[in-house]
């Protein structure tokens, strides 16, 4: 394994650890303010049982996060030294703002909020989650348009060598990172949404404080559907900017070779080679590509072949983590219809199979927000910054291959490490219930 493969290997597995943590955190934090501002409105201590308990959760899964969060950034000095001098101008500013003012928004908020329990009004501190929901949310806004820079570069022009920002609007209103960030932050929700109903699944089965666990499941089924459905529009107009602006990913995410007009869509095909050998397809929706890519039934779609082969993104993983990623999503509006469903004819109970499902479909929104990781990053591929700059010319030139495989083994060890203490935590805090009636200290 080269030194590029090694620093794309490494990247992805700590990238793909972090992201373990941020989705649940952009979800559960606005659910959250949503149980403490019933609890403000209503007074009732139910509310404030539930953010009490969710928000421990929330709290033991934003710290983990914000550690993991902390290497990504080395990496770019470390491992991509190159691609930080020609582009670091452009990408440094994003990134910069998500640390100073978004960052520093809801970390600040998240401490008024610990630790100003019974000191200010139930309304602000009401309020102070949802500045921190609000911090987390902006704070994944401006990481997603410094990403979809290096999907759509804009706002920039090649002077003494390397890219420098010329439009800073340009980077703002790409309207491929606010597609972006819709659907990844909606996935976000969806995760929280079956984590939430996952958790309550497991007590409701055991009769366990049935009221508050019903209530809470009745939280994460209306989010899960509303997220759910976001989810998949926003994600239909996301194919069509990909379609439009990364036409060789769009193929290999359908697995379309030859230029067509009315392009099908394979329900099941294992993607062929450039000779159309060893080629298995299965069940074929007509123009259904041709209308994900354009709105258009009869529009062409642009196979692989006319793409040179250095250009060309890794087929399969692409092709089958875009299959696997629609495939959940649709699911999820499913699972989340059937909850609501049931929560409105008051038949949770009576349904344990339903319950078990749920609870253990918790890692399946997980999956699904690291197979679209996998269709963005590798489907970008050959390019770190798709059209501008190749992922081999990105590499640092002073890094040896054997500090990268020092530095893959330790992060590996590390971040396992954290993983195990996360899901220890998760699974004893969310097993042991919700605090006492009579609970006055936040983590008492």
């Amino acid at each position: 394994m080269d030194i590029v493969a090694l620093s794309r290997l490494q990247f992805a597995l700590t990238s793909m650890f972090h992201f373990i943590f941020v989705p649940l955190t952009l979800g559960l934090s606005i659910l959250v303010a949503s149980m403490e501002t019933l609890y403000a409105a209503k007074e009732d201590e139910k509310y404030l049982r539930m953010t009490k308990f969710w928000g421990k959760l929330f709290l033991i899964n934003f710290a983990l996060g914000v550690v993991t969060g902390i290497t990504m950034e080395f990496q770019f000095g470390m491992n991509w030294a190159e691609y930080s001098k020609y582009v670091g101008d452009i990408f440094g500013a994003p990134l910069a703002i998500e640390a100073t003012v978004a960052f520093f928004l809801e970390s600040t908020f998240l401490g008024l909020w610990i630790f100003s329990w019974k000191k200010v009004s139930k309304a602000t501190h009401a309020l102070f989650m949802w500045l921190v929901a609000f911090g987390t949310n902006l704070s994944a806004l401006w990481i997603l348009l410094a990403n979809a820079w290096m999907q759509k570069p804009v706002g920039y022009v090649l002077r003494n060598g390397r890219a420098e920002m010329v439009d800073f609007s340009a980077l703002v209103f790409n309207p491929y990172g606010w597609l972006k960030f819709l659907h990844t932050n909606t996935s976000g929700w969806v995760v929280a949404a079956f984590f939430i109903m996952g958790v309550s699944a497991y007590h409701i089965l055991r009769k366990n404080e049935l009221d508050f666990f019903k209530t809470s499941f009745k939280f994460g089924a209306v989010f899960g559907l509303i997220a759910s459905l976001i989810v998949v529009i926003v994600g239909d107009s996301n194919g069509r900017e990909v379609a439009k602006y990364q036409p060789v990913k769009f193929a290999a995410m359908e697995s379309i070779w030859e230029t067509q007009k009315g392009a099908p869509f394979n329900l099941v095909q294992i993607p062929s080679s450039e000779k159309e050998k060893n080629s298995v397809e299965a069940v074929k929706i007509p123009k259904m590509v041709s209308i994900l890519a354009t709105h258009n039934p009869d529009a062409e779609v642009k196979g692989l072949k006319d793409f040179p082969k250095e250009d060309r993104p890794p087929v399969l993983p692409t092709f089958l983590s875009f299959r696997l990623m629609v495939g959940l999503g649709f699911l999820f509006i499913l699972q989340s219809i059937a909850a609501v469903y049931l929560v409105r004819k008051n038949n949770l109970e009576k349904n344990p199979l339903f319950l078990k499902i749920m609870l253990y479909s918790i890692p399946l929104p997980y999956i699904a927000a690291q197979l679209g990781w996998i269709v963005a990053e590798v489907g970008r591929q050959p390019w770190i910054v798709y059209g501008l700059m190749r992922t081999s010319d990105g590499v640092s030139k002073s890094v040896s291959l054997g500090q990268v495989w020092t530095s893959l083994i330790l992060f590996t060890l590390f971040y396992g490490l954290l993983g195990i203490v996360d899901i220890y935590l998760l699974f004893k805090f969310g097993k042991k219930g919700p605090a006492p009636s009579n609970s006055v200290n936040f983590v008492g």
